[in-house]
């Protein structure tokens, strides 16, 4: 009884964040959560962060390191999807067979799939985030990349498509994801970290001049 009671609180806390966080709108910020929320939006910071691999490791440990890096979005989305999703069933809050379907507001029509407990957006984007943490550990990197995953989420609650707890969830499975993988990694590569790495802050750039972008587009369109 105690048990089901502290899930029931959990849960229902869980969907008064969402409700929340769903609850507040702003038509600029409708187009930019959903432009943000996209996956091949974010192709030129994957490239960006391609780029500083192979510009500072030796080719044995960059092939590696970027094997290393799609076994975690693998072991994350793999996880979530396959492993977790089709156990839990819990159903999406935009879902219509959810009870709670009509409290959510949505944006293009957009309700995501039908399960979506843990998140795999949030497995990802954590997964790379906390690799990225271990492989090169410069501050101004980690605050951009983290902050990136963290807008990421929020991103997905916005949108009507995961509970906070989903996120959550799907965060730590994407930590759990990075830290074997870099594990593995940093052992039969033999990687040592260096004090410093060439051209660091290229994603950082790549990545801001992208959230500038999706920003201008989402005042431009609000104002249309």
């Amino acid at each position: 009884m105690i048990l089901a009671d502290v899930l029931s609180g959990l849960v229902e806390t869980d969907t008064d964040l969402l409700l929340a966080i769903n609850g507040w709108r702003a038509e600029w910020a409708d187009y930019f959560m959903y432009v943000f929320s996209g996956k091949w939006i974010w192709v030129p910071l994957y490239a960006a962060i391609l780029y500083v691999i192979v510009r500072n490791l030796h080719w044995k440990v960059a092939i590696g390191c970027v094997m290393a890096i799609a076994l975690t979005i693998v072991f994350a989305d793999q996880v979530g999807a396959t492993v977790i999703r089709p156990v839990v069933c819990r159903l999406r809050p935009a879902n219509l067979e959810n009870p709670i379907s009509e409290f959510v507001q949505i944006v293009n029509g957009y309700r995501g799939g039908r399960y979506g407990f843990p998140s795999c957006h949030a497995a990802n984007t954590f997964g790379l985030a906390f690799f990225l943490f271990y492989l090169f550990r410069n501050r101004a990197l980690n605050w951009f990349i983290m902050l990136w995953a963290v807008v990421t989420c929020y991103s997905r609650s916005y949108l009507g498509v995961h509970y906070p707890g989903d996120l959550l969830v799907g965060a730590f499975v994407g930590f759990v994801g990075a830290s074997l993988c870099y594990w593995l990694f940093s052992r039969l590569c033999k990687y040592r970290r260096k004090e410093s790495y060439e051209h660091i802050y290229v994603p950082i750039w790549v990545g801001g001049i992208t959230i500038s972008g999706i920003l201008a587009y989402a005042l431009v369109r609000a104002m249309l």
